[in-house]
């Protein structure tokens, strides 16, 4: 981009020479343990500090943990684990600590043997089975022993994911979960429905879960759906909102560190959301973004969640949603000099600066992501309808002096000016540090993008291309990685 060509009148508002600060982070917990019942027990000992009853199921019996959690909160009880053939070291001991004096097993004896029973009253506890001849048998016998309820959640009995993702608020509500399958409505849950005369369903999963000739079958059915798990687990905290105070994160393939962190976070009115092991999926990504959630409690450890997971749990960028416009494009080369052209330099940047924000938790929408042209307009449009938080417009710099050099930064003062200034002096000190060039400051200007962006906007000059010093520099791509790296560090600092 010119100087010459760009008709504006400059006021330098301010050179920033501060170096960055160290980031502020969200806040971050984890519950975890040697193992599923040791995580479960940990997770308990988070809600209660006593249990008198406690809830128990089998630790490879995904199906009787389905119907747990709305029936474990109203006994006042958590959810425990156990392998079938002989009670857990880690369960036993979290008996002991929570002063347990009742335990209600949930499953038959292939899921918890009687061998367990025997322990269990060996330990003078009082003990008790709801069972039924199939996983659907046995929520609705547990339905029964719950309190009437108008209102029922109905899953697909294979579907743990949409089950745990439901049951916080199932539980608060005093809804049990009742279980089909995908072929059509089972006997067993439609013959509880009409003894408990429910009168509204909650369907959860889409019609490959609950087909649709089950779905006609429910009284008053709505119905939550998703392309995966995610999506669907997502769906569910934005339509029935618990509070985010203390979010809880459980991978959505771990059934038994999900069943646990359902438990209490129904104790605690706390939402649960679902996470790959690698990363935040971006469905997450928005419900986090869209209410503002700052403070986790991870379930399981390392092998579970990974440390990449935790990492953009911190960062205060996760959820939110950046624009970044690539200057230029196709027929319009922008700046060239020093066997540079200004489009490829600034598509060069933005690509890598995508990805960082990405894999920092942020959501990211490009203006272009090829050697393509948009009109002024359609790129402060594209911003709009992405309902981005930020705009970031990167382009680089040209001068008739060579000697001409240096990083600056532009906001302009039409729309949330205070805010485009505050990103400005985030971003501008992370480039000129990761580039090592000439600090040229944050400054003011009418750029069309940055003026007619409602959003934070800022645009940014790299570096100049008629200049051989920087272009030495823009040629680089571990420079530019570092640019990237840089920018996307400033845009974390400004959601602090």
């Amino acid at each position: 981009m010119r100087s010459y060509i760009k008709c504006f009148v400059l006021i330098v508002v301010s050179l920033c020479l501060y170096a960055p600060t160290a980031f502020a982070q969200h806040n971050v917990s984890k519950i975890e343990g040697s193992n599923r019942y040791e995580v479960a027990v940990n997770a308990a000992k988070r809600g209660w500090s006593t249990a008198p009853t406690v809830v128990l199921v089998g630790g490879e019996a995904y199906a009787d943990a389905l119907s747990a959690v709305p029936y474990a909160f109203q006994q006042g009880a958590p959810v425990l684990l156990t392998n079938t053939s002989s009670l857990s070291g880690a369960t036993k001991s979290g008996l002991q600590q929570l002063k347990t004096k009742r335990v209600i097993i949930l499953g038959g004896t292939a899921s918890i043997s009687q061998k367990v029973v025997a322990q269990l009253k060996a330990m003078n506890l009082s003990v008790s089975r709801i069972q039924g001849k199939n996983r659907y048998e046995l929520a609705a016998n547990v339905a029964k022993q719950m309190k009437s309820a108008d209102t029922a959640v109905i899953v697909n009995g294979s579907a743990y994911a949409d089950a745990v993702a439901i049951a916080p608020y199932a539980a608060k509500q005093g809804f049990p979960i009742l279980l089909t399958d995908a072929k059509g409505l089972r006997q067993e849950t439609a013959n509880l429905l009409k003894s408990k005369a429910v009168k509204r369903t909650i369907v959860i999963g889409g019609e490959t879960s609950v087909n649709q000739a089950a779905y006609q079958k429910l009284p008053s059915p709505v119905r939550i759906s998703g392309a995966n798990r995610y999506e669907v687990a997502a769906r569910i905290a934005k339509t029935y909102p618990m509070k985010t105070t203390q979010t809880y994160m459980s991978n959505g393939y771990a059934y038994a560190d999900a069943a646990a962190a359902a438990s209490t976070a129904a104790k605690q009115g706390q939402t649960l959301l679902l996470t790959d092991a690698q990363s935040v999926p971006d469905a997450i990504r928005r419900v986090i973004g869209s209410k503002k959630i700052s403070t986790f409690t991870v379930l399981g450890g390392t092998s579970t969640i990974r440390t990449s997971v935790i990492t953009q749990l911190k960062n205060h960028v996760l959820g939110e949603t950046i624009f970044i416009d690539p200057g230029h494009g196709a027929q319009d080369a922008g700046a060239v000099g020093n066997g540079l052209f200004e489009k490829n330099v600034n598509l060069d940047v933005a690509l890598k600066l995508q990805a960082r924000l990405k894999q920092a938790g942020a959501l990211t929408v490009m203006s272009r992501t090829s050697d393509t042209f948009d009109s002024l307009q359609t790129r402060v449009s594209k911003g709009s309808q992405a309902g981005a938080d930020v705009f970031i417009s990167i382009h680089a710099n040209a001068n008739d002096h060579s000697a001409a050099n240096g990083t600056e930064t532009y906001y302009d003062a039409t729309y949330a000016s205070a805010n485009s200034l505050k990103l400005a002096q985030k971003v501008q000190p992370q480039m000129v540090k990761a580039l090592g060039t000439r600090d040229r400051g944050v400054k003011t200007a009418g750029f069309y993008v940055i003026k007619y962006s409602k959003m934070p906007s800022i645009l940014l000059e790299t570096g100049f291309v008629t200049s051989p010093i920087d272009a030495s520099i823009l040629k680089s791509t571990t420079a530019k990685e570092r640019l990237a790296s840089g920018i996307a560090a400033g845009v974390s600092q400004y959601f602090e």
